[in-house]
């Protein structure tokens, strides 16, 4: 700074001033232009850390995630960084591949560079205790939530994703729909089951357990239980199936295939995820949810943004509606 002080014949204060664009202080123009030409010549580049400590202010939100090696990998980032970028602020990215002590130095380091807010973001929806650090700056989740019930988060709407798959497949004219649920235990299965069951009723309906199996989230383990529905007697067996990922989704299209039942014509299928390495190259092609992971990361951005301001939040646990994409497997 003091090289451009000498070189356009003023001040280092009134360098700076200019730099940081000083409200209430009157530069005049010939100084300003004489200051900003000196700094194109000099190449000069302010001290991003000094600049950060003076104003208390870096322009930097912080992203740490283990969905960078994930199926929805550039989503997050794509939706946070594109509104980050909207407002002139810049998203420092850290992969944690979902180690705790690789999160806590993540966490240390962008504390270090004074990040203004930190989003936190996972590849699937659950409970998560984030370090105690976390709470010195604006913290928001993604697709998780806080065990203690502190930090804001942003989710996938599971029980909305549930009633409009099984509501496709009730409009499409069938009464007897098959459930491969995920692991019953996690948060979505118990969401998209709950959406399930909810459409059923209010199509007078009553859920039958039977129906619903869990496929563990793999091809493998959903095939096993899709053969089990399908090998039922005719009268009995689902003539359409809701599968709780793309990838069961996947088992569930071999099943049907090999005892020589069409899709969607003798049993329809809806997934769930929009993985588009499955879903848009199954044949026919998988008609599916998708979660909402750009979204999601964008509103991230924009809760992290008020928070950042000193602005309270409206709702500290915000859902994102599941589209529905429509292909051919219904």
């Amino acid at each position: 700074m003091s090289d451009v002080a000498r070189h356009a014949g003023v001040s280092q204060t009134t360098v700076s001033f200019v730099l940081n664009d000083k409200p209430g202080v009157a530069i005049p123009d010939e100084t300003r232009r004489r200051i900003l030409e000196a700094i194109a010549e000099l190449g000069y580049r302010p001290n991003a850390g000094a600049r950060a400590l003076a104003a208390n202010r870096s322009g930097w939100f912080g992203l740490i995630t283990e969905i960078v090696t994930g199926p929805f990998a550039g989503e997050v980032i794509t939706g946070a960084q594109s509104r980050a970028w909207g407002d002139r602020r810049f998203l420092l990215i850290a992969a944690s591949e979902g180690d705790p002590a690789q999160e806590a130095a993540a966490l240390d380091q962008m504390l270090e560079h004074r990040v203004e807010g930190l989003l936190y973001a996972t590849t699937w929806h659950r409970a998560v205790t984030l370090p105690k650090a976390a709470r010195e700056v604006p913290t928001v989740l993604v697709n998780c939530y806080d065990a203690d019930g502190e930090l804001p988060c942003i989710l996938p709407d599971e029980v909305s994703g549930g009633y409009k798959a099984t509501r496709r497949l009730l409009d499409a004219g069938h009464t007897r729909i098959g459930f491969v649920n995920l692991d019953p235990a996690i948060p979505a299965a118990i969401g998209r089951r709950e959406g399930y069951e909810r459409a059923l009723r209010e199509a007078g309906i009553t859920p039958d357990p039977s129906l619903v199996v869990p496929g563990w989230a793999t091809a493998d383990s959903a095939y096993t239980a899709v053969c089990e529905l399908l090998d039922r007697p005719a009268c009995d067996r689902p003539t359409a199936l809701f599968c709780g990922n793309d990838r069961m989704a996947m088992g569930a299209y071999d099943a049907i295939k090999e005892r020589g039942l069409r899709i969607p014509y003798d049993v329809a299928v809806v997934g769930f995820d929009n993985q588009e390495l499955i879903a848009a190259y199954l044949r026919p092609k998988l008609t599916t949810l998708a979660l909402p992971f750009e979204a999601m990361g964008t509103k991230g951005i924009d809760m992290l943004a008020a928070l950042a301001a000193g602005q309270p939040l409206d709702t500290h646990r915000v859902t994102i509606d599941c589209p529905l994409l429509e292909r051919s497997s219904v």
